[in-house]
């Protein structure tokens, strides 16, 4: 059998990114241009994954959450929102087999931190209700697995270009590929973001995962023997190219913001993020600019992937306002820029920074700057969330 899975973003997420993929090889009938390097999956021999109705693959990871790619939901906006027009088929091996659990999806949470350039191509599916005894797949939470020889498993194209998927869930094995030979592969994986993202593939190609495996999980053993996700079926060139390995998402770096948003959209109680405050109320006059700060400490490693910013910035035209987050080493954040258009007053929201390259503890600024006269305001107060 063939393997469907280079990735099904090959097609989507490519095409945003600028390059267009080369065209797909011609179909001469031979086996060896139809074959990617696969073999059918045994029934309940990853009983934890799911096929999406729109043709993406994903993981359960509670009984009634799903872990898929964001980039499968590109119309979507991000962070949460009702979402039902997904399907989600699970139980089966062979996707004809009546005896498959079908749930209608009742909710959406994308990664609001997605984007082409930045990677983080992540999103939860919550089903209508859960499905009982639901087998699932456990989430990594160190770096320690993001290596060896990687499992990757779907029901997409067989060989690149073909756009008729698998019925059958396919099965193959690809090895780690490191950040700097992945990078070195040039054109559109110069976008790399290590920190993000990890390849796996063979030089020589031949195994890989496919257009309609986007969103499906790349997993291996633990130390435990278990079964763990490293990866999510995210980017690529083609199918199975030479030299030109798959790229995921990698699961470790996202593992808190994951599991608890997971355990949010399953109704469990979550401990607060460690917030951080400052209510003091700083004037913003014309053609000014001016800072209020927050002292950081207690908290061990560097900030997380998924820092959230709570604004309350009272204005009169907020179009005048660009915002910045100031890390203690000084490197700025934009969290919003002017618009001349943007006559509305105040700004009062929650921006999504991935800070991960920063220490945690230290002192954080909030630097606004006026850059039109007419109108002023004052910072009322703002924070941070770890």
């Amino acid at each position: 059998m063939a393997l469907a899975l280079t990735t099904s973003a090959a097609a989507a997420l490519v095409a945003t990114a600028g390059p267009a993929l080369a065209a797909p090889p011609p179909d001469s009938g031979e086996a060896g241009i139809q074959v990617v390097g696969g073999t059918r999956a045994a029934e309940g021999e990853f009983p934890w994954m799911v096929r999406l109705s729109m043709g993406c693959g994903g993981a359960m990871i509670t009984d009634q959450v799903v872990l898929t790619a964001a980039h499968c939901f590109r119309y979507s906006p991000p962070g949460g929102s009702d979402h039902t027009s997904t399907t989600v088929t699970y139980g089966v091996v062979d996707l004809q087999d009546s005896r498959a659990v079908e749930r209608r999806a009742s909710y959406l949470y994308i990664n609001p931190d997605y984007s082409d350039a930045n990677a983080g191509d992540w999103a939860l599916l919550k089903l209508s209700s859960p499905i009982a005894g639901a087998a699932t797949l456990p989430i990594t939470t160190t770096k320690a697995y993001d290596t060896g020889t990687f499992t990757i498993a779907g029901w997409g194209d067989t060989r690149e270009g073909s756009q008729t998927g698998s019925r059958y869930l396919l099965k193959a094995e690809v090895p780690f590929v490191s950040d700097s030979k992945c990078a070195a592969a040039g054109g559109i994986y110069d976008g790399l973001v290590p920190e993000r993202e990890i390849c796996a593939g063979y030089d020589q190609g031949g195994i890989d995962t496919c257009q309609g495996d986007s969103g499906g999980p790349m997993f291996r053993r633990d130390g435990a023997g278990n079964w763990i996700q490293v990866g999510i079926v995210s980017w690529g060139l083609g199918c199975a190219r030479p030299g030109k390995p798959g790229v995921y998402t990698e699961v470790s770096t996202f593992a808190a913001e994951i599991s608890r948003k997971a355990a949010e959209l399953d109704g469990e109680p979550q401990p607060g993020g460690k917030e951080f405050a400052n209510t003091d109320n700083v004037a913003i006059r014309d053609l000014t600019t001016v800072s209020s700060s927050v002292a950081v400490s207690g908290l061990s490693g560097n900030a997380p992937s998924g820092l959230q910013v709570g604004v309350d910035i009272k204005h009169t035209y907020r179009g005048d306002l660009v915002i910045d987050l100031v890390a203690p080493d000084g490197t700025a954040y934009r969290l919003k820029d002017s618009s001349s258009s943007d006559s509305a007053d105040n700004v009062i929201t929650t921006y999504t920074v991935n800070a991960s390259a920063e220490a945690a503890n230290g002192t954080w600024k909030l630097q606004v700057r006026d850059v039109y006269s007419g109108d002023t305001g004052y910072i009322d107060a703002w924070k941070l969330v770890f």
